[in-house]
């Protein structure tokens, strides 16, 4: 696999347009603030655009100028904390002299949970949107209406999908995507199909142990954290070394 030097920030796909100037940045961050806000005190079935553009102060077009429904919203609320986990360990890595497999898996690791621990609406809205519910309505979805006329200009088949009506990508392949890349380049190996795949595994692996550490305790079980680290030193160590 190619090297994607995803790093930096980038537009999510998600948006319906990209802000252009530095106001309408900013209108757009407090927005996905609102959302990771309201995420976190009414869970994502209860989440709304009407809800958001009042915590967030903007006209409900605002929020309309960018997004089609709250799904898109809440995906675009998932791209930014992919971005913010990326920067976070890039710069853990640049950082750390001398840095080896152990280091990096424990950079990798610590900074998802210190994430699930302090980011708003991290801990339901990591990096991809919850799933809808079978036979979920346009109204469930996302797809509201002002003045009795629908403003999302999507179908309601539509919610699992980006802006365009593609088929949403894997939250976690973009996660092995983004981290192949960065441990290819501090510890100087080849980001090539064996390692990907590696990588996907152990965030496949690390996710659903995560979740249930955090299911059972509020800050992460720390003997379930614990036993994720050795796994991950166990099957990812080699490969990096």
């Amino acid at each position: 696999m190619a090297s994607v030097s995803q790093t930096s920030p980038k537009t999510p796909p998600v948006l319906r347009r990209a802000p252009v100037q530095q106001r309408s940045a900013e209108r757009l961050a407090r927005i996905l603030d609102a959302c990771a806000d309201l995420l976190d005190e009414t869970g994502y079935e209860q989440l709304s655009t009407r809800a958001v553009a009042a915590r967030a102060g903007v006209p409900i077009g605002s929020v309309y100028r960018f997004f089609g429904n709250k799904r898109a919203m809440v995906a675009a609320l998932a791209h930014r904390n992919l971005d913010q986990y990326a920067e976070r360990i890039s710069t853990r890595f640049a950082a750390t002299p001398l840095l080896d497999a152990y280091g990096a898996i424990d950079g990798v690791l610590d900074e998802f949970i210190a994430m699930k621990r302090t980011v708003p609406g991290f801990a339901l809205v990591d990096f991809g949107v919850p799933g809808g519910a079978p036979g979920e309505t346009a109204a469930e979805s996302g797809a509201e209406s002002v003045a009795g006329k629908d403003v999302s200009g999507e179908d309601a088949g539509e919610g699992a999908g980006t802006a365009d009506g593609s088929a949403a990508e894997d939250p976690n392949h973009l996660v092995a995507e983004r981290l192949c890349d960065l441990l290819a380049t501090h510890l100087g190996r080849t980001a090539d199909e064996v390692l990907h795949r590696k990588v996907l595994v152990g965030v496949e692996t690390a996710d659903a142990l995560v979740r249930l550490a955090f299911r059972t305790a509020p800050e992460g079980d720390p003997a379930l954290i614990a036993e994720t680290r050795q796994l991950l030193y166990a099957y990812l160590a080699p490969s990096l070394a």
